[in-house]
């Protein structure tokens, strides 16, 4: 007698069968989270680049801004003031810019399912800095105007509200649906 290494056919089959419906199982969970993972990356890198706009103006003792295109879905952090004070000069040093369209599943402004604002009303526009418009600016001393910014994506079920408050500090907010309590966590 003779000792048989290895798997027989039928073995094979029988796990090939059990990975193919593992991956039916797993494949739709997994595409149906990636729109709000892309939104909040979009969310979580908006906050951080206003505390990167704070943080640069107290450490080089001038004003820094991010300025919003909603309808370019774009925004840039800039550092020095254009002579017509909007940040929409060229004078202005622009740090970083951000492309919502880069973060995929239809990253845009917009407040998806939110049917309240965080401590306001929703206009036309998604980005309530208003002076100046779509326009967050920090001073040298770490403060600056107030607002929020509203992040959705294509499934429009999901909405991040991401502002600042006048006294510098600087705000991440999910909505969590119409039918709690706080909507905003």
């Amino acid at each position: 007698m003779y000792k048989q290494d290895g798997f027989t056919i039928v073995e094979l089959i029988i796990v090939i069968a059990v990975i193919g419906i593992m991956a039916a199982i797993a494949v739709p969970n997994f595409l149906s989270y990636l729109p709000d993972a892309r939104l909040k990356s979009a969310a979580r890198d908006l906050y951080s680049n206003m505390q990167r706009v704070k943080i640069g103006a107290i450490k080089s003792n001038k004003k820094w801004a991010i300025v919003f295109n909603a309808d370019a879905r774009t925004y840039e952090v800039c550092s020095g003031k254009g002579p017509d004070n909007s940040w929409r000069g060229t004078d202005n040093d622009v740090v970083k810019k951000v492309i919502l369209g880069d973060y995929g599943s239809g990253v845009t402004f917009g407040k998806g399912s939110a049917t309240d604002p965080i401590g306001g009303t929703f206009g036309n526009d998604f980005i309530t800095y208003s002076s100046p418009k779509n326009v967050i600016v920090m001073n040298s001393r770490g403060t600056g105007n107030g607002g929020y910014v509203y992040l959705t994506n294509s499934s429009n079920n999901s909405c991040y509200g991401v502002g600042t408050r006048s006294s510098g500090v600087v705000i991440l907010r999910r909505w969590i649906g119409a039918d709690a309590s706080e909507p905003w966590k």
